[in-house]
């Protein structure tokens, strides 16, 4: 197929390539050996991540004390080799 590009640089991508991907308004633009690579992205409300993420640790039952008893592993491992 083919897609020209505008005087104002923009391109216009065949429906029947549309129609192929997911339903999406944005897409990460990258170059990878001389070809420009579209890849779909989904854009979320700001925090809506973080409520998610949230909302899972409750389910999981975690507690405050459970987080600082990781940090405090992590932060102990903090130079070692495995």
């Amino acid at each position: 197929m083919l897609a020209k590009k505008t005087s104002k640089n923009q391109v216009t991508l065949p429906k029947k390539i549309l129609e192929e991907i997911p339903d999406t308004d944005y897409f990460d633009v990258s170059l990878r050996e001389g070809a420009v690579v579209l890849r779909p992205v989904t854009v979320a409300e700001p925090g809506s991540r973080l409520a998610t993420i949230r909302q899972k640790i409750r389910d999981l039952g975690i507690e405050p004390k459970d987080i600082d008893r990781a940090i405090r592993w992590a932060r102990g491992r903090r130079g070692r080799r495995r």
